[in-house]
């Protein structure tokens, strides 16, 4: 292991930049802090993404909260996923302690107490600014994705998007893709076939039944209009920070096909909207998932593989992805890869498996002489970390054991009142809270069909009327008929009748 002198000079040149950073703590050797070491992670390598990785109670939030922190007082917008309900504080600064005072004299950086511009977002029925997506916007690629539909359905739901474009039917909702579904293999059955071909009942029963799935889990809430524009998420305030936006999770943490749909759809929106940034100075937005394991828990193949080409091609719109979870194993190999800041927590060994986990995980870090890796991550203390980025020429940078600065922010959560006072201020609740459901494909259809039901009721009363009008002109035409109410006859039976009465 090296002494003092020779890991301060390995951490000031490792961490050496000429362009703007942020610093989130100092380095540390064998237990000591050594003041002044600074880790620095240049800005420019913010849209590399990263790992946020622990175990529970070791200060992974408040990494979290420090990184947005900074972030915003560079001018730089965050978004940030909180499924625990405990960063809502970040709108208030820190009341301040003594051991924040202690950490901070160990580090060699002043602390400053206050709070961040925040906008408190949801994609359920807590307060906050309603997030919403059409259907369309969401495509027919992302939606069977998140369906996990087989190729044969792909194509039925590729058919519907058609349909409805051809059509000029908005799908603005679920219910608007369910009547469309309905009426393909129903009333429009002949109509569809001689468009777009036979459609299968049984597959789209199997379409409906998946949609009704995640409509379960909350969905009917987020489909919808007034659509959330993204480029609400790259505000800056009167001060020149960027805003902390706040995605209230915390009652859909059993929904995870719900967070994986808003999650996947934003992502989407994000990278087709934004303009490319090609090697920028600095990130455009930062996203933090807290809870990553919930995105990648279950999910499919075909999921899997829309997530990994979205983390590879996002960067060069300028966003930074950070996933936020207990072990560096919860994310796939193939999205790690693609992470380049890494701050590792401690990890606890309380079992063979986790001995064998923290080992693949010291393998992720770049090889040091001043640590063994896999014995420091066990032995980290809590808002202690093993942290790993790439300088300003995308090189990874030497690893190093931090001690991280605390948030200048409350480390709790906002009262109701409070809550209620950062909505009243906010410049977003008018524009996206108000629900719209304008005419779309449901009512588009259903008063077609209903059009079709009363033109068929009108056309059979004519059928039966001309039947009747037919069998009166033909019973008038019988010849017994005719003899039986010809006047003679009648004349002839009254005759007969006088003569019986005299």
């Amino acid at each position: 292991m090296g002494n003092k002198e020779q890991f301060i000079e390995h951490i000031e040149q490792g961490y050496a930049t000429k362009g703007d950073y942020i610093t989130v703590g100092a380095g540390m050797l064998d237990g000591e802090t050594m003041t002044n070491a600074f880790i620095k992670i240049p800005l420019k390598t913010m849209n590399r993404h990263g790992l946020i990785a622990g175990a529970t109670g070791t200060g992974k939030t408040k990494t979290l909260q420090v990184l947005a922190e900074n972030l915003s007082d560079k001018g730089i917008p965050v978004l940030l996923m909180d499924l625990k309900g405990d960063l809502s504080g970040i709108a208030k600064p820190s009341p301040g302690h003594p051991k924040i005072d202690e950490r901070h004299a160990k580090i060699g950086l002043p602390f400053e107490a206050k709070g961040f511009p925040v906008e408190i977002l949801s994609l359920s029925e807590q307060n906050g600014v309603r997030l919403r997506a059409t259907v369309s916007e969401f495509g027919p690629v992302l939606l069977s994705r998140i369906l996990d539909l087989s190729v044969t359905q792909e194509g039925i739901v590729a058919v519907v998007f058609k349909y409805c474009d051809d059509n000029k039917l908005p799908l603005l909702d679920l219910k608007d893709f369910k009547k469309v579904l309905q009426y393909a293999t129903g009333e429009g059955k002949e109509e569809f076939q001689k468009a777009y071909g036979r459609i299968s009942t049984s597959s789209t029963g199997t379409i409906l039944r998946k949609i009704i799935e995640l409509e379960q889990q909350g969905a009917d809430l987020f489909f919808g209009e007034k659509s959330f524009d993204v480029d609400d998420l790259v505000r800056i305030d009167d001060n020149g920070r960027g805003y902390i936006n706040i995605i209230r999770l915390t009652d859909i943490q059993d929904r995870p096909k719900l967070f994986s749909t808003f999650m996947l759809s934003l992502l989407a929106e994000i990278y087709s909207t934004f303009p490319e940034q090609g090697d920028s100075e600095r990130p455009e937005l930062v996203l933090f998932i807290d809870e990553a394991h919930l995105i990648f828990d279950n999910a499919s193949k075909a999921l899997l593989d829309q997530i990994e080409s979205i983390v590879k091609l996002i960067r060069s719109k300028g966003i930074g992805l950070y996933f936020v979870t207990q072990n560096p194993t919860d994310v796939p190999d193939d999205v790690l890869a693609q992470l380049g800041l890494k701050i590792q927590h401690a990890l606890r060994a309380f079992t063979a498996k986790d001995r064998k986990a923290i080992k693949l995980t010291a393998q992720n870090y770049p090889i040091t002489e001043f640590y063994d890796t896999a014995e420091v991550l066990t032995s980290l203390g809590t808002g202690e970390a093993l942290v790993s980025a790439l300088d300003e020429k995308g090189r990874p940078t030497p690893l190093a054991a931090t001690m991280m600065r605390a948030p200048m922010s409350r480390m709790d959560i906002l009262t109701d009142g409070e809550i209620e006072e950062v909505l009243d201020n906010s410049k977003l609740i008018k524009k996206y809270n108000e629900e719209i459901d304008r005419e779309s494909a449901y009512e588009i259809l259903t008063e077609k069909i209903e059009r079709a039901e009363k033109e068929a009721e009108k056309e059979k009363e004519i059928k039966t009327t001309t039947r009747s009008s037919t069998s009166r002109r033909s019973t008038r035409m019988n010849p017994v008929v005719k003899v039986l109410t010809s006047a003679t006859f009648i004349r002839g039976v009254l005759g007969v009748l006088k003569k019986v009465i005299r």
